[in-house]
């Protein structure tokens, strides 16, 4: 016997089928076949990870950070990350929906405020280990220089696209105004470790926007010469290579993490049962990457270094195709130093470079960092959506109303 369904049933029907087709053009179904799903999910894993690291982080840094009347739950900064995660995944996906102009102005706008936030940090912030990097806002602490970064290298990005449309500009020249302001800033709370992310991405862009060869390399010893003076006239700095370099002073931090990364051998110890992370001094944030060494061994820390390169490399190979200056510097420029932060904080981990306070992305425990780190990835999101109907024909309409072969 046939049933025939009412006319509101089928037709609803008809509609839930189509949802997320290909001819779905509502906002949520464009936005699905544009965006990069493959790094999208590379994110999503990375986020899994990292709440997984922090629940095996959490009991140590509560012990740690419990005494007299005060008491961390195991789990507490477990629950804080979900609540963290639950705040910066839409962010995200809202950031990533954006077309790149919005995306391009709401960069400018934010790297603007938080610079003006940056300024205000060594006066009104409080200090913590003899660092003044936040700012109190009733409910918490906020790290401005993490907000700055994303949209640093946007509208760096876009300063230095500038000179596609006119080659008489000195956008070189201009863009060294904003990082020295940027580094001094950062040098005074201090921030060495931040500082060298700055000036490191900024030169990687001017090396993608066509800066010649030559004067790539007299900024690369200009850099080294920043360095040089900075170990004879930057305590900070003198104090972090003298430790790194000839053991001097209190290397308790970088030694204990090696330790903790050794322990678990190739495979760990299971998760929960570490016994290392109880000594090391941030466990669930700088030296993350060696609590996940002792629990889940060092195939585990492996894995995520090489997740981490996939998505670098991800970004990289799609830009290939990519024919927008702007496009091109913003999207390298973010994911470059999104790599770039991993890959210290990691060489931090194994004895590989100085101690800089500088967190793991996606997988360290802190507000200010996933939130940052969400608007960046939003950012790189919204930058790497492509059109999937350009490429059906092989002819392609340009804006001038001329048609060209693909």
């Amino acid at each position: 016997m046939t049933h025939i369904l009412p006319e509101a049933f089928r037709a609803k029907i008809t509609v839930d089928a189509n949802r997320y087709g290909r001819s779905d053009r509502s906002a949520m179904g464009r936005w699905f076949w544009e965006i990069d799903r493959v790094l999208l999910l590379l994110i999503a894993v990375l986020i899994g990870i990292g709440l997984i690291a922090v629940a095996a982080a959490s009991p140590a840094a509560g012990a740690r950070l419990s005494g007299g009347n005060v008491h961390f739950a195991d789990l507490y900064y477990f629950y804080r990350q979900i609540a963290w995660i639950g705040i910066g995944v839409p962010v995200m996906i809202a950031i990533s929906m954006m077309p790149k102009d919005r995306a391009r102005r709401l960069s400018l706008f934010g790297a603007g405020f938080f610079l003006i936030l940056l300024i205000f940090v060594p006066i009104i912030g409080p200090q913590v280990n003899g660092a003044r990097r936040w700012i109190n806002i009733g409910v918490g602490q906020l790290q401005p220089s993490e907000f700055l970064k994303p949209f640093y290298v946007v509208s760096m990005a876009w300063l230095l696209s500038l000179r596609e449309s006119d080659k008489s500009l000195p956008v070189f020249a201009l863009s060294v105004l904003p990082v020295g302001v940027v580094a001094y800033l950062l040098m005074k709370q201090p921030d060495f470790g931040s500082t060298i992310i700055f000036v490191a991405v900024w030169i990687a862009m001017l090396a993608l926007a066509g800066l010649s060869l030559r004067m790539l390399g007299i900024l690369g010893v200009a850099g080294l010469a920043g360095i040089v003076l900075a170990y004879f006239f930057y305590d900070v700095a003198t104090q972090r290579i003298n430790e790194f370099l000839f053991n001097s002073g209190d290397n308790f931090q970088v030694e204990n993490a090696m330790r903790t990364l050794t322990a678990g051998g190739l495979f760990g110890v299971g998760p929960g049962a570490g016994t290392h992370k109880f000594g090391l001094p941030e466990p669930h944030t700088d030296y993350i990457f060696s609590v996940v060494g002792e629990e889940f061994g060092l195939i585990a820390c492996l894995a995520i270094a090489l997740l981490y390169l996939t998505i670098v490399a991800r970004v990289l190979v799609k830009l290939l195709d990519e024919d927008s200056p702007f496009t091109i510097l913003a999207a390298a420029g973010l994911v470059i130093q999104f790599g770039l932060q991993a890959l210290i904080n990691m060489l931090v981990n194994v004895q590989l470079a100085p101690s800089k306070g500088m967190t793991l992305p996606f997988i360290s425990y802190g507000g200010s960092s996933m939130l940052a780190l969400s608007i960046g990835m939003g950012l790189l999101l919204a930058f790497t959506r492509r059109n999937p109907y350009l490429t059906r024909s092989p002819y392609v309409v340009k804006w001038s109303g001329e048609t060209v072969e693909a």
